[in-house]
């Protein structure tokens, strides 16, 4: 049966934790008390599944003993773990490629044992030391990946397409989220290197706040919708709220909670019901108290967003069409 808004799968995201303590002990070499302590705090904020972030801890880098710690102590709080995101590990990057497409692979292999449904990497590659220096780090550009450049083009889809058969082989589905300047920054090339890739466990993760929160021209929101949702198998939600004054070039953004920003979830999950989706999602928030307003975005969406009965039909999607495998095929 499709989801409704009482069941649908929705994880924290673990922006707000860092990958260290206070003691200077990296979280993949922490005792697995540390581990709860977080789990805990994600659960009493409202949640009941978590997104295992690799800016909090890397999976792909837990021997297989640690990883069942890490899965028990999961159990211990009674919060589950059903995605893994991989961030800044770009099988692209020129001279990290080797090194992060191993990690890639160890991640889903991580996620295997984990009991996860979903693994999203991305091409977005690390932050520069200026965009390290910023309170916002997407108001300093970072590497762009090479427009019209046919062979890093097919590089990116050979790798990946490797990472998707490997993930297919674990029962996975792989996400691929949106982000400025690479090949996954507009809607039109995002749908093409799905398209290109061609593998029916592998879709987007429509994460178009990453896009409109640029402080610079943006490609329309609904243009963005329309062109990336079908192929959604997984989504991080997050908002901005977005201010423009063309003629003086000028253009600012700043994080919001999603029903107040810029980005009509509304529409956005009407247009993927449309389209069949029945991914988890994850929400996000940068800045301040971002557990508690992810929390809020939760309750806004099982309040007001989605479906509140198993009644409604879904339209047809392009897993009918043969071209993505929905998010339950993984379960």
């Amino acid at each position: 049966m499709p989801y409704t808004a009482e069941n649908w799968p929705i994880t924290a995201a673990l922006l707000q934790f860092p990958n260290k303590g206070a003691d200077g002990v990296r979280n993949e070499d922490a005792d697995p008390s540390v581990w709860e302590g977080v789990f805990r705090e994600v659960k009493e904020a409202g949640f009941s599944n978590v997104d295992l972030f690799d800016s909090w801890i890397h999976p792909g880098d837990l021997s297989s003993d640690r990883l069942d710690e890490l899965k028990r102590a999961a159990d211990n709080v009674g919060i589950g773990a059903p995605a893994i995101s991989a961030i800044r590990r770009s099988v692209i990057d020129e001279q990290n490629w080797e090194d992060n497409l191993a990690y890639s692979h160890r991640t889903l292999e991580a996620g295997a044992q984990l009991g996860c449904e979903v693994v999203s990497f991305g091409l977005h590659q690390a932050l520069t030391p200026e965009q390290q220096k910023q309170l916002w780090f997407w108001t300093v550009e970072g590497h762009k990946d090479p427009v019209g450049d046919k062979d890093t083009w097919n590089k990116a889809v050979s790798r990946l397409q490797e990472l998707g058969r490997h993930a297919a082989d674990l029962g996975l589905l792989l996400s691929l989220e949106l982000y400025e300047d690479t090949y996954l920054g507009t809607g039109d090339s995002a749908a093409q290197l799905v398209q290109d890739i061609d593998l029916p466990n592998v879709g987007l993760n429509p994460d178009m706040g990453n896009l409109i929160r640029l402080h610079r021209p943006i490609e329309s929101v609904q243009e963005m919708i329309a062109k990336t949702v079908p192929y959604a198998n997984y989504w991080h939600v997050k908002n901005y709220s977005r201010d423009e004054d063309v003629a003086r070039g000028y253009y600012v953004a700043v994080p919001a909670p999603l029903e107040t920003g810029l980005i009509s979830y509304r529409e956005a999950f009407k247009t993927a019901l449309s389209f069949g989706f029945q991914g988890i999602i994850c929400t996000e928030h940068y800045g301040g108290d971002g557990l508690s307003v992810s929390a809020s975005n939760q309750d806004y969406l099982r309040n007001k967003i989605l479906p509140k009965t198993e009644g409604y039909v879904l339209g047809e999607s392009l897993v009918a069409q043969g071209r993505q495998q929905p998010a339950h095929a993984a379960r």
